[in-house]
């Protein structure tokens, strides 16, 4: 393909992405299985290209900013608290699913040998962070819930990587129970030591960066440099990447500026927004090559119907059996874990959250080519995937039927007011301190009244429910206040009375503002649609925007 094409077809890979993902939302579908659907059928359309999948190239390449995105966006101490169980999940969860599924495949497809089938059993253990973050994204799960499923999602394709690789070399020498346990630990010990020191380093670094650009420029190589760096010491560059996200995530408050932080913010949003949903079109897009390969070396229709069915209930049947067994051992077992145990409905969820995707699909290519029936596994991972995804839309019936309490959104905004007023008042104490004989009266009294707001809205809880908080109330009429004034700039931009270097300055300060009262009157991370800006147009002025 000529690069000319190359560009055309990306930005036309791009522009289905966006487009499908944004009607699912409004249709409240699933996005990764309607991705999945819409690229299997344009695999087959002869226009398209065929997609050839290069494993580093998704590994290396795709992987790190996915993982990294979520990682940084993962709270380091709830994860901390929950670390006991997210260890066990995360490990012990893929070893299990290995064995029981290494040994169903090689009673299925005798013929292609023990190692080959547990090298087939690890790509398909690990659950993917991107496609389970897209389906408990959507649902009002305990946050206990919610913690462990995304910690064990980051850490246990470490696992299975390891798994993977210890397999496959089984097929080509002896190994020894010794050596797997040894490089199963050089991998975990070299990728936590290269991620906090990447972690630490760019920490140091940005903490002296006055540049949000630099900050966010150093922010987009951290994922590919921890990753590569770990593979370079034989570690887990998975393991390496997602501990220095935690790291820069925790430290993010005191090593960056507010400006650096949104920036970011914002950027690995779009990152992985654009990766997550992409990753599953392109799953779709390879479904045409690997049919035509499976056919070619596959059992037959119903054998192969057969041996995927089997397969997935392996899959699904093995990992209810350990979490549920993990579940009793912590109610039982020592007071340290006792103190941590997970409601059996909440073991049920977590699972039943047993879905797969871009690991998966990155890691069925890295089969060598000497593998028995490679195109024919190829092709049962991917529908391991497909099968895993659908299934993943039973999720939010069972979280109803088991009656899971959601997240009382009223504890937490009363716990971020709270906070919110310890903060204004140890700011209100540094203003009397800070305050001196030439500060104007006006501007110091505009301070105190601002900072006492909350205090005021907490002292003063609002008891009818048609009634609004103090808070609220400022939101509401500082939004139209910020939206007039919006009005004003870009009508003055239109007549030509200020240079466009002030307008976008007095824009981009009033859109911070605009973003600060959204964070202080809605949780970043809160469930359900977002409320739609307002429109910047006001009746007259049309014709200014």
């Amino acid at each position: 393909m000529d690069p000319v094409s190359a560009v055309v077809w990306t930005v036309a890979f791009v522009l289905v992405t966006v487009s499908v993902t944004g009607l699912t939302r409004r249709l409240n579908w699933s996005a990764p299985v309607v991705l999945v659907v819409v690229g299997g059928i344009a695999s087959f359309v002869p226009v398209v290209p065929v997609v050839h999948v290069e494993p580093e190239l998704v590994l290396y390449g795709v992987l790190p900013p996915l993982l990294f995105a979520q990682a940084v966006r993962t709270s380091f101490l709830d994860v901390r608290r929950r670390r006991d169980s997210i260890l066990i999940l995360s490990v012990g969860t893929v070893a299990f699913t290995v064995v029981v599924v290494g040994f169903t495949t090689s009673l299925l497809l005798p013929a292609i040998g023990l190692a080959a089938a547990f090298a087939f059993a690890a790509v398909i253990a690990p659950t993917d962070t991107v496609a389970v973050t897209s389906v408990t994204g959507r649902l009002a799960l305990p946050r206990r819930v919610v913690t462990v499923l995304e910690g064990e999602s980051l850490l246990n394709d470490a696992a299975a990587l390891v798994a993977l690789n210890a397999a496959i070399a089984a097929m080509t020498m002896l190994l020894s129970p010794l050596l797997v346990t040894g490089a199963f630990l050089l991998a975990v010990v070299g990728g936590v030591a290269v991620g906090l020191a990447i972690g630490w380093t760019m920490a140091f670094i940005r903490s002296r960066l006055r540049s949000p650009v630099l900050d966010t420029s150093l922010a987009l190589i951290t994922p590919y440099l921890a990753f590569i760096a770990a593979q370079a010491v034989l570690g887990s560059g998975v393991l390496a990447v997602v501990i220095a996200g935690l790291y820069l995530g925790y430290r993010s408050p005191v090593v960056q500026s507010a400006e650096a932080r949104i920036a970011e913010s914002v950027n690995w949003r779009t990152i992985q927004f654009l990766l997550e949903n992409a990753v599953f079109l392109f799953i779709g897009l390879n479904l045409a090559s690997i049919l035509q390969g499976a056919v070619r070396t596959g059992p037959g229709l119903w054998e192969t119907i057969g041996i995927c069915s089997v397969v997935f209930v392996a899959l699904v049947v093995s990992r209810f059996v350990f979490v549920l067994a993990v579940a009793w051992f912590f109610r039982r077992g020592p007071r340290r874990l006792r103190r941590q145990h997970v409601q059996w409905k909440n073991a049920v969820v977590i699972a039943a959250a047993n879905v797969r995707g871009v690991v998966t699909l990155a890691a069925v290519f890295l089969l060598p080519e000497m593998t028995p029936d490679r195109e024919f596994l190829q092709f049962v991972a991917f529908v391991i995937v497909v099968a895993t995804l659908v299934s993943g839309l039973a999720l939010p019936l069972l979280v109803r039927r088991l009656h899971l309490p959601p997240p009382n959104a009223a504890q937490e905004q009363m716990e971020r007011e709270t906070l919110m007023a310890e903060a204004h008042t140890a700011g209100l104490a540094r203003l009397e301190l800070e305050t001196g004989e030439a500060d104007a009266e006006r501007v110091v009294s505009q301070l105190r009244a601002n900072a006492t707001l909350i205090s005021d809205s907490l002292a003063h809880p609002v008891t009818d429910p048609s009634s609004e908080s103090f808070l609220a109330a400022y939101a509401r009429l500082r939004r139209e206040m910020i939206t007039e004034e919006r009005h004003a700039v870009l009508a003055a931009r239109s007549e030509g009375r200020f240079p466009e270097t002030a307008v976008k300055f007095v824009l981009r300060a009033i859109d911070a503002e605009e973003l600060s009262l959204n964070a202080i009157t809605r949780p970043p991370d809160a469930a359900g649609p977002r409320p739609e800006p307002a429109d910047t147009r006001s009746p007259g002025r049309r014709g200014h925007v």
